[in-house]
C-alpha cells in the first residue's frame, strides 16, 4: 500500500529555501525526497545550469508538489500560483471583463511579462504578442513538482526572468496506469467542474527506455454574478447607492438635451438616474473546456548517449459573458421625421438644437420649424431629387442597452502545440552534455457575440416609417439591403427581433498566432579539482530563439469605433525578432569542514544577448553559500537583469480602449467657478455648453489611448536577496529558511496609470496651453471622458523606458515533520512573504505610487503587506490523511494618494461637493465603508483515504467558513479585477465548496 512521506504531508508551496529539488538531469524516483535523499540525486537547479549534488547555491527556491495540488483539487496552473504568497492574482477564470482567454501569473507584483514560465526547464510557446505562456496548457497530470525561483533569473535563462521563474517539472520515467477523475460543485449548486486524466507509462528494453502519455479533459461551468447576494446587484463606490450604467433602457440622452426617456417611453425625466443594473449577466468563473495531451520518452542509444523528446497539444475554450450592449456613448444622427421620435421627446430635442453654433447662446428653430421637421416623412430628397427643406438630422447620444438582444460573448479557443527532441550523455565521468531543438506554434481564435456595429446603428436610425431605412450621404447612412429602422427611443421590448438581427446578429473575429524556435547546448560538470575538497563546477552553453507573432482581425474588429461595446480595436499585429545567447556559470567551493565553515561556496554567472532588435546586453550574478555550523547556511546573491521589449510593445498600433477612473476634473460643477480650470476642459475638446455639467466617467470606465513603441529599448533589473536556512540537530524534522528580497527595475517599459495621465495636467501642469493638458482628448458632443473610440481618445497612457519599478520584502518558510506516535504522523508548515513597498513611477516627473496594501484605479490586483499559508497534515497508519489549509491576507484600503486627488477635487466644487468629508451629497469621495477590506481568513479542509493498493479518495472542502467578499462598489478599481462590487481574483466570491477525487493506480 502506498505511504505517506512527511514531506509529502508538508504542504504547499514547500519553500525548503534549499534549491536544490529541480529539474532531474536525468529519471529520479517521483516521490519528492527530504533534504538528505535529494543529496543523493543528480539534478538540475531551478535558477542555475550547474548539475552537482552535493551543491546548495544561494537563490531561494519554492516548490509546489503534486500531493499539495491533489489536497487543494487544483485544476488549472493558475488557480494554485494565484495564492502564492509571492505572487498576486493575474488574468484568470476569476477575471471575465478583460480576460483575453489566457491565464498568466504575476510573480512579486511586477507584471506578468516580467516572470518566465519553463516546462522541465525550457521555454514554452507563447501565447500572445507580449511573449507570455497561457499556464491553461499546462499538463497538471503528469508534473512531479513546480519550482517558483522569485528574483532575477535572467543571467540563467535570458530575457524575460526579471521577478522570477515559474518551472513545471514533469514525472520522470512513470511506469503503470494512473485514472484521475474529479468533480466540483460550490454550495449553491453552480460552478460544476469536471476533470479526468489518464496517464499511460511503460520502460523497455531492459529499463534502458521509457514512455509516457497523457490525455486529459476539462469542463467548467459559469458562475454568475447575479447568483450571489453580494453581487445581485451594483453598487456605486462614490455613492453607495444602486450603480451601473447610463447605457440603460429607457435611453440616456445626450447632446441638445440631457435627459432619460421615461419608463413608457413617452416623454422625458430629467430627474431620473435609472443606471443600468449588468452585474447579474456578468459573471466570477469563466466557462472553459479544454483536451490536452501529453507524450514524453527516452532511450539510452548508448551507454554514452540518451535521445530524448516531448510533446504536448492543447486544445481549450475560455468563454467570457457580460451584460447586453446597446448603442452606448457614441453620437448618432438622428432624423427628426424618425417614425420612433414622439412629438414630446422631439421638441425637447429640437429646442436645445443648437443650428449655429458660431453664435453666443443656443441658436434654436422655434417651435413650429421644430414641429415640421417631426412632421416629415419624406426622408432627404424631395421626389424631384431636391433637397426636402423640412428634413433635418440631430447628432444625439443615445444611451440604449440591448437587454432584447441577449449577453455580449466572447469564445476564446486556443490551440497549442510545443515540442522538444534532444539527446545528452556523459563526457567525463563529471562532464555531461545536452543538445536540444524545440518549436511550438498557438493559436487563439476570439470569436465575439452580441455586439451592434456602429454603420448598422447610424443606417437604422435614419428612417422615414417603421419599415424604411433612408439613405443620407451628410451622415453616412446607407439604405442597404436589409435594413429594418431600429427603436433605440423605446421602452424595455421596443427592440423586435427583425431590429435585432440587422442590428446585432453580426459576429466578429480575430486570431492571434506565435511561434517560438528554440536549441539549446548545454555543457555542465566539474573541473575534478578546486580549492576546497569538492572541485569547481560549471556550466556553460548557448541558446537560439525566434518567436514571431500575429494578430490578424476582421475589418469591423480593425476599425475604430465599429463594434459598438466592444471595447478598443484590435488592428493587425505582425512582429517577430531573434536573439543569441552565450552564458556561463561557475560554483566555487572555497572551504569545508573548517572550524566556523563547514562550507562556503562562491557562486558566479553572466550571459550575453544579441537581440536582433534590442541589441546587446550583458548580464550577471555573483552570489554566495556560508555554513558556519552544521545546520545552519547563510547565503546571498546579486544580479543585474535585464528584459527587452516583447512584440506587442514594439509593433502594437496605437489603438483607443477602455481603462478605469472614478473622477473627473472637469465633471460637475468646478469649471464654473474656476476658469482657469474651464479653459483646460474647452482646450481638451469639452464644448461649452458642456461645461458645469460634465458627467464622471460612465461606471468607473474612461477612454485611454496607448499602443507600441519602435524606439523601446531594454529595462534593466538589480535584484539581491539574502538570508539563511536554519535545519537545528535539536529539533529533527524542522527546516526553516528567512530571505530578504529587493528587486529595482530602472528604464523600465511603462504605461502611466489612468491617474498619473489625469494628474500630469491638472496637478502638476494646470494649464490650456501645456502639452500634457492637450495631450488628453475629450468627447466633442457632451465633455466627458467617455465615447467613442472614433472621436473620443480620451487618456493619453503613452508606451516608454521612463518608468521605475522598486519591491522588497522578506519571506519566512517553516517546515515541520515528525512521528507523534507509531501510527500517527504530524506535518507542519508555513509559508509567508511580508511585502515592504512596491512603487511604481511612470516617468521623472509623476507620482512615485505605492501599491503594498492598497487598491484603486491604479494599483491593479491588490497586494497585501503579509500574507501566508499554512497547513497542518496529520496521517493515520499511513492510510488516511486529515488536512487543514489556512491561507491568510492582510487588510488593504483605498489608495492614500488617490482619495487625496479626489478630495481635492471634490473641495474645488463645493457646488458640486457640498461637504464632501461629511455626509458627501454629491457622491464625490468613495464612501467610507468601502475605504477598507479588512483582513482575510480562508481554511481548506481535506481528507485523503488510501483504499487499496490502487485506489485513492481525496475529499476536500474549500472556503470552509463559507466567508464573503467584502463589498467595495462597482467602480473604485480596475474593471478586470473590481467586479461584482468585490475583488474576485484576490477574495473567495464562489463561496464554499465540495470536490471530491479518485485516483487508479496500477
Amino acid at each position: 500500500m502506498k505511504k505517506f512521506t512527511k514531506l509529502k504531508s508538508g504542504a504547499a508551496p514547500l519553500v525548503l529555501g534549499l534549491a536544490m529539488v529541480s529539474a532531474p538531469a536525468y529519471a529520479q524516483d517521483q516521490d519528492v525526497q527530504d533534504a538528505d535523499a535529494v543529496d543523493e540525486e543528480v539534478i538540475v537547479v531551478t535558477g542555475s545550469r550547474i548539475t552537482n549534488p552535493n551543491l546548495e547555491l544561494s537563490s531561494p527556491v519554492g516548490v509546489v508538489t503534486s500531493e499539495e495540488l491533489e489536497l487543494r483539487q487544483t485544476n488549472v496552473a493558475e488557480q494554485f500560483l494565484r495564492e502564492l504568497p509571492s505572487s498576486v492574482p493575474s488574468i484568470g477564470s476569476a477575471v471575465n471583463n478583460g480576460n483575453g482567454g489566457s491565464s498568466f501569473v504575476n510573480l512579486r507584483n511586477l507584471g506578468s511579462q516580467r516572470n518566465l514560465v519553463l516546462l522541465d526547464g525550457r521555454r514554452y510557446v507563447p501565447a500572445d504578442t507580449t511573449g507570455r505562456v497561457d499556464l491553461n496548457n499546462i499538463p497538471l497530470a503528469v508534473i512531479e513538482r513546480t519550482d517558483i525561483l522569485t528574483g532575477g533569473a535572467t543571467t540563467t535563462y535570458g530575457a524575460d526572468a526579471i521577478s522570477g521563474v515559474v518551472n513545471f517539472i514533469t514525472k520522470q520515467d512513470f511506469a503503470g496506469v494512473e485514472l484521475n477523475l474529479s468533480e466540483q460543485i460550490t454550495e449553491q449548486g453552480d460552478g460544476n467542474v469536471f476533470r479526468g486524466d489518464l496517464t499511460i507509462g511503460a520502460n523497455f528494453d531492459d529499463g534502458r527506455g521509457n514512455v509516457v502519455l497523457s490525455v486529459g479533459y476539462q469542463d467548467q461551468d459559469a458562475v454568475f454574478q447575479g447568483d450571489r447576494e453580494f453581487s445581485e446587484f451594483n453598487i456605486g463606490s462614490f455613492t453607495g447607492n444602486a450603480g451601473g450604467s447610463s447605457n440603460s433602457v429607457p435611453a440616456n440622452l445626450r447632446g441638445p438635451v440631457s435627459a432619460q426617456i421615461n419608463a413608457d417611453g413617452s416623454g422625458l425625466d430629467p430627474a431620473s438616474s435609472n443606471l443600468f443594473n449588468f452585474n447579474p449577466f456578468n459573471i466570477f468563473q469563466t466557462p472553459f473546456e479544454r483536451f490536452n495531451l501529453f507524450s514524453q520518452g527516452r532511450y539510452e542509444v548508448s551507454d554514452a548517449v540518451e535521445v530524448y523528446a516531448q510533446a504536448s497539444f492543447s486544445k481549450q475554450t475560455v468563454s467570457t459573458i457580460i451584460a447586453p450592449g446597446g448603442s452606448f456613448f457614441n453620437t448618432y444622427a438622428l432624423n427628426y421625421g424618425n417614425p420612433f421620435l414622439n412629438d414630446v421627446i422631439g421638441n425637447a430635442i429640437c429646442a436645445g438644437d443648437d443650428i449655429d453654433p458660431n453664435t453666443a447662446g443656443v441658436q434654436a428653430r422655434t417651435a413650429a420649424q421644430c414641429q415640421t421637421l417631426l412632421d416629415d416623412t419624406t426622408g432627404p430628397l424631395l421626389a424631384d431629387g431636391s433637397p426636402n427643406p423640412n428634413y433635418a438630422t440631430v447628432n444625439l447620444g443615445i444611451r440604449r442597452r440591448s437587454v432584447e438582444a441577449g449577453t455580449r460573448n466572447s469564445d476564446f479557443t486556443s490551440t497549442v502545440f510545443n515540442f522538444v527532441v534532444g539527446a545528452r550523455g556523459n563526457i567525463t565521468d563529471s562532464i555531461t552534455w545536452d543538445l536540444s531543438g524545440g518549436y511550438g506554434e498557438s493559436e487563439r481564435i476570439q470569436r465575439q457575440s452580441g455586439f451592434a456595429r456602429f454603420a448598422r446603428l447610424q443606417n437604422a436610425l435614419i428612417a422615414t416609417d417603421v419599415n424604411t431605412c433612408v439613405a443620407d450621404a451628410n451622415v453616412g447612412a446607407t439604405a442597404e439591403a436589409g435594413c429594418v429602422p431600429i427603436n433605440l427611443l423605446g421602452p424595455l421590448g421596443s427592440l423586435t427581433q427583425e431590429q435585432i438581427d440587422y442590428t446585432f446578429s453580426l459576429t466578429q473575429q480575430v486570431i492571434t498566432a506565435t511561434s517560438l524556435a528554440q536549441v539549446n547546448a548545454l555543457v555542465a560538470g566539474d573541473f575534478g579539482w578546486g580549492i576546497a575538497e569538492t572541485p569547481i563546477s560549471f556550466a556553460v552553453g548557448g541558446e537560439y530563439r525566434e518567436f514571431g507573432a500575429t494578430r490578424r482581425s476582421d475589418e469591423a474588429s480593425q476599425t475604430p469605433g465599429a463594434v459598438v461595446g466592444g471595447g478598443g480595436a484590435a488592428p493587425d499585429i505582425t512582429g517577430s525578432y531573434d536573439v543569441y545567447d552565450a552564458f556561463g556559470e561557475l560554483v566555487i567551493p572555497v572551504l569545508e569542514g573548517v572550524p566556523f565553515a563547514e562550507s562556503l561556496t562562491v557562486e558566479l554567472g553572466a550571459r550575453y544577448s544579441d537581440y536582433s532588435t534590442a541589441g546587446t546586453e550583458f548580464t550577471w550574478k555573483a552570489g554566495g553559500a556560508w555554513e558556519p555550523i552544521i545546520g545552519l547556511k547563510i547565503r546571498g546573491n546579486y544580479q543585474r537583469s535585464s528584459r527587452a521589449p516583447n512584440i506587442g510593445e514594439l509593433f502594437t498600433p496605437v489603438t483607443t480602449g477602455l481603462s478605469n477612473l472614478g473622477q473627473d476634473p472637469c465633471a460637475g460643477a468646478a469649471p464654473l467657478t474656476d476658469a482657469n480650470l474651464s479653459a483646460i476642459c474647452i482646450a481638451q475638446g469639452a464644448p461649452a455648453g458642456s461645461i458645469g455639467i460634465i458627467n464622471n466617467p460612465v461606471a468607473g470606465q474612461v477612454n485611454v489611448t496607448t499602443g507600441g513603441n519602435l524606439n523601446l529599448g531594454t529595462e534593466t533589473a538589480k535584484t539581491w536577496t539574502v538570508g539563511f536556512l536554519a535545519e537545528p540537530a535539536a529539533v529533527p524534522g524542522l527546516a526553516v529558511t528567512l530571505d530578504y528580497w529587493n528587486i529595482e527595475i530602472t528604464d523600465a517599459i511603462t504605461t502611466p496609470t489612468p491617474g498619473d495621465a489625469s494628474d500630469a495636467c491638472f496637478v502638476f501642469n494646470a494649464s490650456p496651453t501645456s502639452a500634457e493638458c492637450l495631450a488628453i482628448r475629450r468627447n466633442p458632443l457632451d465633455g466627458s471622458l467617455s465615447g467613442s473610440a472614433a472621436d473620443t481618445p480620451g487618456l493619453p497612457l503613452n508606451l516608454t523606458n521612463l518608468g521605475t519599478l522598486e519591491t522588497d520584502g522578506i519571506d519566512l518558510s517553516i517546515n515541520y515533520g515528525t512521528d507523534i506516535t507509531d501510527n500517527i504522523g504530524l506535518n507542519l508548515s508555513f509559508n509567508g512573504t511580508w511585502t515592504n513597498k512596491n512603487l511604481f513611477q511612470a516617468t521623472p516627473g509623476s507620482l512615485n505610487r505605492e501599491c503594498v496594501g492598497f487598491y484603486s484605479v491604479n494599483c491593479l490586483s491588490p497586494q497585501s503587506e503579509f500574507t501566508f499559508s499554512q497547513r497542518t497534515s496529520v496521517t493515520f497508519n499511513d492510510e488516511f490523511r486529515i488536512s487543514l489549509l489556512w491561507r491568510y491576507l492582510d487588510g488593504i484600503e483605498y489608495e492614500p494618494e488617490q482619495f487625496a486627488a479626489e478630495l481635492a477635487a471634490a473641495q474645488a466644487d463645493p457646488a458640486g461637493c457640498p461637504d464632501p468629508l461629511g455626509a458627501d451629497t454629491g457622491g464625490c469621495l468613495v464612501e467610507p465603508e468601502f475605504l477598507n477590506i479588512g483582513a482575510e481568513h480562508y481554511f481548506d479542509l481535506t481528507g485523503q483515504w488510501e483504499i487499496s493498493d490502487n485506489v485513492q479518495l481525496t475529499l476536500t472542502i474549500r472556503n470552509l467558513f463559507d466567508n464573503q467578499p467584502t463589498s467595495v462598489g462597482s467602480d473604485v478599481g480596475a474593471t478586470a479585477f473590481n467586479s461584482g462590487n468585490v475583488y474576485p481574483s484576490s477574495y473567495d466570491a464562489l463561496g464554499r465548496r465540495f470536490a471530491a477525487a479518485v485516483k487508479f493506480s496500477f
